[in-house]
């Protein structure tokens, strides 16, 4: 069960809508920019699928403070502050904000595409 302290919980209904709209525009990946390949909307989001499909929060919601939102939630809300991405390439970005770091995190990634 998701925690109810997780501020991407606080309005799941929400949530689902921004996942389903992201999915509806079949974006590429905003952090490799489908330098990986096209995000795979279907497959589940978790390790074993890593060109899956999940939410990054551009500005990541443990910095909200540095970006001026009101709260965790707010941050982690914010239509103009997620993006769809690759598990793989969301996990190796985390908390990291700047292209610089972002490009060095997400530089050494080799996926094979292939049948999971």
């Amino acid at each position: 069960m998701a925690s109810r302290n997780n501020p991407r919980h606080q309005n799941g209904n929400l949530r689902r809508k921004h996942r389903a709209r992201l999915k509806a525009m079949a974006a590429p990946c905003g952090i490799c920019h489908g330098r990986l390949g096209a995000i795979h909307y279907d497959e589940p989001s978790d390790a074993k699928h890593p060109l899956s499909f999940v939410i990054d929060e551009i500005r990541p919601v443990s910095k909200w403070r540095q970006f001026g939102y009101d709260s965790p939630a707010a941050a982690a809300q914010d239509w103009n502050n997620i993006q769809a991405a690759h598990y793989i390439c969301n996990a190796r970005k985390s908390d990291k904000v700047g292209a610089d770091e972002i490009n060095n995190a997400t530089r050494i990634i080799n996926i094979i595409d292939g049948e999971w």
